[in-house]
Parts: structure tokens; sequence; C-alpha cells
């Protein structure tokens, strides 16, 4: 596979990644930390980190427009909910084990 093609099928993967997690705003962020070990925030560090390498200026809310397609203030005031006490417990022994 030339390096193209699989540029391409990269965009690909990451749109799909993108729409499905736009499609499935009931997953919390911290259900992501706590079951995958990132979460949208992650993934909108990690776009503007590749923008950075390759020499693209871009500020943190940029990138976050990205992922979160629109304003991440907005997204959380739309659809983030309050942490249960049992989220914050895993969050807490999750993030102990990626350290």
């Amino acid at each position: 596979m030339d390096k193209k093609t699989k540029t391409g099928l990269e965009a690909a993967v990451f749109r799909r990644l993108i729409a499905h997690l736009d499609n499935r705003k009931d997953a919390q962020n911290i259900d992501l930390m706590n079951l995958a070990g990132f979460c949208r925030n992650c993934l909108s560090r990690w776009y503007q980190e590749a923008a950075t390498d390759m020499g693209i200026e871009m500020e943190k809310e940029e990138a976050r427009q990205v992922v979160y397609g629109m304003a991440y203030e907005d997204w959380k005031a739309k659809y983030q909910t309050e942490a249960s006490e049992k989220q914050r417990t895993d969050f807490e022994v999750s993030f102990k084990n990626h350290g």
C-alpha cells in the first residue's frame, strides 16, 4: 500500500471515529477514560499536537471544535453529565494504573 492510500484510509477511520463519538454523546469522557484510557479531550490534544508537528499553529479550542463538532463549552453544557461516585472512583483507580 502506498503512503497516500494509507493516509487516506487513516483519515477516513478518524472521520468515522469522530462521527461515531458524535452519535454517542451518552458516552461520557470519564467513561471513555475509565474503559479505554483516552477521551475526546485526548483526541483533540493529539490532533493539536499533530498539527504542531506539521508546522501548523492550532489553538486548543480549534482542535476541540474538530473533535466535538462545536465549541467545547457548548458541548459540555448540552451533553456532559455529573460524574457518579463510581465513575470518579473508577477514574482514580484507572489513572493510578496509567501513571
